[in-house]
């Protein structure tokens, strides 16, 4: 299933996406008590979702522009991983990290697929990161590698947004990665049966139509079950959690000359698992 969060009369509402439009996923099971996709989450019910949405159940909904909204508009947290990408550490000139390098990020950077962000006025060399990002769906605490996928709800596709002068401020990456804006998410969050092996997912960037990323998560040098179980062990990870693995080669930083985004500049996150994930940059 793809599952999204959309716009409606209603508030935010989980739906599940069809090429007719979104059905709504409470609806579906005809819970009047629920709203959220993270609320879905918590509750343990995908399954019940899945068995009423193949059975034909649900009237979907067409939606108009900006009906969409990040999958997981409300997370507890986003969770980073840096230098995750065996051909990213190289351009860099790093050594491959002993553990995860972890930073985060907060809700106001979350935008949707096809959102505006404004370039933060502090800076001038901010860089593009597209990345396979999954959804934690069962509370996960010191969980083993082997068990790991079954607290995986999904997978998306975010750009981790980068003002690398902010970046470079102090030891810690923060401040240049929180600016608002600076995690566009989306457009759905796709379940493992669809999604495919965890180790098998593809993730480009084109800028202005340009491809500058092009890799999938076998180059990860921590895999997505060894993310949940480290992490695991270092906090309770909960439902609704957002964790993005990292990006490939061919950030605008390790290009000679280094290139950063312009006023107007477009840029496409795409995966043939996952979707696309659109963005425009202003200032």
């Amino acid at each position: 299933m793809r599952l999204v969060t959309y716009a409606s009369d209603r508030g935010p509402r989980a739906g599940v996406q069809t090429d007719k439009g979104v059905i709504d996923a409470w609806d579906l099971i005809r819970d009047e008590g629920g709203s959220s996709l993270k609320e879905l989450l918590a509750s343990g019910r995908l399954d019940e979702v899945r068995a009423a949405f193949e059975t034909g159940g649900g009237e979907p909904l067409m939606l108009g522009p900006g009906g969409i909204l990040t999958p997981i508009p409300d997370p507890d947290k986003i969770i980073c991983i840096g230098l995750n990408y065996r051909a990213h550490a190289e351009e860099t000139g790093m050594d491959p990290p002993k553990a995860p390098t972890i930073f985060g990020k907060y809700r106001n950077a979350l935008v949707p697929d096809g959102a505006t962000v404004t370039l933060p006025a502090a800076s001038r060399k901010v860089d593009y990161e597209a990345e396979v990002a999954f959804v934690i769906g069962r509370r996960a605490g010191e969980v083993s590698v082997e068990d790991a996928l079954d607290h995986v709800a999904g997978y998306t596709l975010l750009n981790d947004l980068s003002a690398r002068d902010l970046q470079g401020l102090t030891m810690q990456w923060m401040a240049g990665k929180v600016f608002d804006g600076a995690a566009p998410c989306g457009p759905a969050l796709v379940t493992p049966d669809e999604a495919g092996p965890h180790d098998g997912i593809g993730i480009a960037m084109h800028v202005n139509g340009e491809q500058r990323q092009s890799s999938n998560t076998g180059d990860l040098i921590f895999s997505i079950p060894e993310l949940v179980s480290t992490l695991s062990t270092w906090m309770t990870l909960e439902p609704g959690d957002i964790i993005a693995t990292g990006t490939p080669s061919g950030v605008g930083l390790a290009m000679d000359p280094r290139t950063w985004l312009e006023d107007g500049d477009e840029l496409l996150v795409s995966s043939p698992q996952l979707g696309e994930l659109k963005t425009k940059v202003s200032r």
